[in-house]
């Protein structure tokens, strides 16, 4: 096998899509809320906001209404454009390491890293575990810059993430750093 292609999984994950489900529910349930404090009518079809009063506590709900509506439009977003998701490419055949990451709109949506294998030093295997576990798998270069190779987010698990490490290495015949 000369050529390996890893696809990266960007903002397209279950997690942002219940994330923005949930938001978008609870942002319109509080805007909602504080709108029929204000007219003093019942809008919301469950529950009773007959005792709301819209000074202090309609304003505070219409503004939680609105920045989870917003918060959910910002995730939808995300997960329209794949922000985060690419591919890794490695060809042995032409000995050039392609990555390629996808961003916001702008100039720089598109993020291409080339590099040749004569440039890289090694792989390096970062897991840190704890409250925030981090388990990361790191192109390592020969000038000691360190390029993630993995997605953003939800760790892999320690028996996955290890054995991707060392099938990468094993391809690239290069050593592996961080077991």
């Amino acid at each position: 096998m000369q050529t390996r292609y890893d696809l990266i999984l960007g903002s397209r994950r279950f997690s942002n899509y219940l994330w923005a489900i949930i938001s978008f529910s609870g942002g319109i349930g509080f805007l909602l809320a504080g709108i029929s404090s204000y007219l003093g009518i019942q809008i919301l079809p469950f529950g009773s906001t007959e005792a709301i009063v819209f000074i202090p506590q309609g304003i505070v709900m219409t503004f939680y209404g609105t920045v989870g509506i917003l918060l959910s439009f910002f995730l939808i977003l995300n997960i329209t454009l794949n922000v985060g998701g690419g591919y890794n490419s490695y060809d042995k055949k032409t000995g050039a390491i392609q990555i390629f990451r996808l961003g916001f709109p702008g100039k720089r949506r598109k993020i291409l890293l080339q590099y040749k294998m004569q440039e890289i030093k090694s792989i390096k295997l970062s897991i840190a575990e704890g409250l925030n576990p981090k388990r990361e798998i790191y192109l390592q270069t020969k000038d000691q810059r360190q390029i993630p190779l993995t997605r953003v987010g939800e760790p892999l698990l320690l028996s996955q993430i290890e054995e991707e490490a060392v099938e990468l290495a094993n391809f690239l015949n290069i050593p592996l750093e961080g077991l």
